[in-house]
């Protein structure tokens, strides 16, 4: 055999070889392609059953709540409940008469008559089973104590124990009302007159302002609302 067939021969069997390299190569990277796209697609699959599946949890976890809620409603406290809530265990009350208790808010109105808000009566009764309850304000002369003691009386607050004549205090000064207070040393006090709650937040632990508007007094200790039941019952 010559030298010359020889080297086309072998010429012959490298180019047949570099082509069986390409197709091989071609073949591979095929193979590599549909493989990560069958990775890709089962990865979504996956995903997408995934979700399907998480959010058909939510959503039966959520309606077996609806049904909960529906079969069983949140249980609504009571008005002893309320108030022994909002007092925070307390065990002593100083609580001013007008514009709280009475529908009066003047003294001078007290001269012609006095009158329990109905609206705190029941509260009342609440308050005086966990608390001592002290009512105190200024009035300008002795009939206008009767009357209240009578409005009081009228209102059934002196019975079985709810409040007694002892325990509603009166004065004829805004100092002397100031003075009953810091020697009672309550837990709570409720008043109307808003430069009477601030002087006494230095001194009293816990106090509500009572305002028809409901406008808030500075201080971390002072609460505000337009009435003692509404507070109360909130």
């Amino acid at each position: 055999m010559s030298d010359s067939f020889t080297q086309q021969f072998l010429q012959l069997v490298r180019r047949i070889g570099n082509q069986l390299n390409r197709k091989v190569a071609e073949v591979l990277l095929v193979l590599t392609k549909y493989k990560n796209k069958s990775k890709e697609t089962s990865r979504f699959f996956r995903s997408e059953e995934c979700f399907l599946f998480s959010y058909s949890s939510r959503v039966s976890y959520s309606t077996e709540l609806d049904r909960i809620d529906e079969l069983h409603p949140p249980l609504k406290l009571t008005l002893g409940e309320l108030v022994r809530k909002k007092l925070h265990g307390s065990r002593k009350i100083t609580c001013q008469l007008l514009g709280v208790i009475l529908e009066e808010e003047t003294p001078e109105e007290l001269k012609e008559h006095a009158t329990v808000r109905s609206s705190v009566v029941e509260v009342l009764w609440e308050i005086s089973k966990t608390c001592d309850v002290y009512l105190m304000d200024r009035i300008i002369d002795d009939e206008s104590g009767e009357r209240v003691l009578l409005a009081l009386e009228n209102a059934g607050l002196f019975e079985a124990g709810c409040l007694t004549r002892d325990k509603v205090l009166f004065c004829s000064t805004e100092n002397g009302r100031m003075s009953f207070i810091q020697q009672l040393e309550p837990d709570w006090h409720v008043d109307s007159n808003r430069e009477i709650v601030s002087q006494l937040s230095r001194f009293i632990r816990y106090q509500l302002y009572v305002s028809p508007t409901g406008s808030p007094i500075t201080g971390s200790n002072i609460f505000s609302s337009t009435s003692l039941d509404s507070y109360l019952t909130e």
